[in-house]
């Protein structure tokens, strides 16, 4: 389905990333990672400006067009008390102005009917407390999807994805972690990968600036104190 288009993905050193990096490479595409971890891919910093501009200038030295672009790099994850302001600049280069400026250089580059997927997170609509680097982010994302569908398209589709908790060390929960989950487990990366092929298909050819949420159910159940095996505690 994906023999020799051409792929960029932010953050495919580990984790998400990675599931998605072999994904597409299984089925004959040709991958472009960048990580800020050393390794046997584009190494640079999605927060300068310039190692942005390197990297799609390192693709383009390679490829002629670009068919798929997925902005999956996760921003610092810091709350209000401990969050400067530096570092909440950095989180939310990285987690918007990255996606954006690389959505932008390679605009001119896009074949017909290429797809942008954003990472974002079901932290876009709900938090905990010491989270405000990352909610910021993933919200920004999630706006920023739609705005480039409309822009971007008919030639590019852009939907982003938002995954719940997903574990990427190969850790199996059981007992309560997985019970709360309505799915009956903690998800994986093959689960936010295969909605990735899928979105980037033909098959899904009428979806765009869509968000589609992956988290098992989590954010579509309705929690009260002393229900349901609930206990509210402070």
């Amino acid at each position: 389905m994906f023999q020799n288009k051409v792929v960029l993905i932010t953050g495919g050193a580990q984790g998400i990333g990675k599931q998605i990096q072999e994904d597409f490479v299984s089925q004959g595409a040709h991958v472009y990672v960048i990580d800020s971890q050393p390794g046997n891919y584009f190494v640079g910093d999605l927060s300068r400006k310039e190692d942005c501009e390197k990297f799609i200038d390192y693709v383009l030295s390679k490829e002629d067009h670009i068919d798929i672009l997925i902005n999956n790099a996760p921003p610092l994850f810091k709350g209000i008390d401990s969050c400067s302001y530096e570092e909440y600049e950095q989180a939310l280069k990285v987690g918007v102005m990255a996606p954006f400026y690389l959505s932008k250089l390679c605009k001119p580059y896009f074949s017909e009917g290429s797809s942008i997927i954003n990472m974002t997170s079901t932290r876009a609509i709900m938090s905990m407390p010491q989270s405000e680097s990352y909610a910021s982010s993933k919200g920004g994302i999630s706006a920023l999807t739609h705005a480039l569908a409309i822009s971007l398209g008919p030639k590019v589709r852009v939907n982003s994805i938002a995954p719940g908790w997903i574990e990427t060390q190969g850790n199996v929960y059981t007992g309560p972690d997985a019970h709360q989950q309505p799915v009956g487990r903690v998800g994986n990366p093959k689960d936010i990968s295969e909605m990735v092929l899928f979105l980037c298909s033909d098959k899904a050819g009428f979806i765009t600036g869509e968000n589609i949420t992956i988290d098992g159910g989590m954010t579509k159940l309705m929690i009260y104190h002393e229900e349901h095996g609930w206990k509210y505690e402070k």
